[in-house]
């Protein structure tokens, strides 16, 4: 589970692209804020579960937000200002029956380390997705032995443009965010929702009654930054007790990292992170210039 948003820079307060997602994870899975530098791979990449050819070019550098478990990431942001997060989704394309390639968070991660734009990500990701397919399970297999794939949305953004990605499979249909934009754990795009969501996900319960709330929230206009916090931290979302944007689902998902950004274009971005739940730690405000000393700790 998970919930993105977006507000474009004539919307916000701030006169900025806002960018914010809650992960929402097993509840006893540690994800990681970490730096990941620039790079020259050779030879193969090797994602989660299968090795991909290297890409020609140096990747950028990226502050990432990172399940321990594996190498992709569940949102982040790289030097040019560019903002990537997806969530899961469920249509009447059974995700078990597909090959073993990429995972959402691997191509959330590829997005960020290859594109300078958020057309450049969108295309990426779309590209990486016809050629290796995305399969396998999302989740660490000490907690889910037996996997759980899922395909996925994504939320794509950077200081001037947003887009959304809605896929199934090898499918896929993208939208152009005119001003705000929010996705949950459903597809959105009407003509593609129509077409692919499975008619039996529960959005009604588990769903809607979040993202219906993040519309509210981006509907605060101009969107501000303690808006977005305040609606990253809420309770108030629940169609079933604990399914609310700040998730407490016992023993089921929980949120197990927050992220706002501002996206600028001359790489001056600031971040807000946490790591746990955003109704119980402040945001820790950080600016992508800095992100190399402040994260130390990273493993890259």
């Amino acid at each position: 589970m998970c919930d993105v948003l977006v507000a474009l820079a004539p919307t916000t307060v701030a006169g900025a692209t806002l960018f914010a997602k809650n992960s929402d994870r097993p509840p006893g899975e540690v994800q990681l804020l970490e730096w990941s530098p620039s790079r020259r791979d050779h030879g193969v990449l090797r994602a989660t579960h299968i090795d991909i050819p290297v890409h020609p070019s140096p990747t950028l550098a990226c502050v990432l937000s990172r399940p321990a478990w594996g190498w992709g990431a569940e949102h982040g942001v790289n030097e040019a200002g560019v903002a990537v997060g997806n969530t899961t989704v469920y249509t009447t394309l059974d995700p078990r029956g597909a090959p073993v390639g990429l995972t959402g968070m691997d191509l959330v991660r590829l997005a960020l380390e290859r594109a300078s734009s958020a057309q450049q990500a969108v295309d990426e990701i779309v590209q990486l997705i016809a050629r290796h397919g995305q399969g396998g399970s999302g989740h660490d297999p000490a907690l889910v032995p037996h996997g759980r794939p899922y395909w996925n949305a994504f939320l794509v953004a950077d200081p001037q443009s947003a887009f959304v990605l809605d896929t199934s499979g090898t499918e896929y249909a993208t939208e152009v965010v005119l001003d705000v934009r929010a996705i949950s754990n459903r597809t959105t795009i009407p003509a593609f929702d129509a077409a692919h969501r499975h008619p039996r996900q529960p959005v009604d319960r588990l769903v809607d009654p979040r993202w219906h709330a993040s519309q509210r929230a981006l509907a605060q206009r101009p969107v501000a930054l303690e808006t977005l916090q305040t609606h990253l931290r809420s309770h108030d979302s629940c169609g079933e007790p604990g399914w609310s944007v700040c998730m407490h689902a016992d023993d089921v998902e929980a949120t197990t990292a927050s992220m706002i950004a501002e996206l600028r274009a001359d790489g001056a971005s600031t971040l807000w992170t946490v790591e746990g739940h955003p109704c119980e730690h402040p945001y820790a405000e950080m600016v992508f210039a800095d992100a190399a000393s402040v994260l130390a700790r990273s493993v890259g």
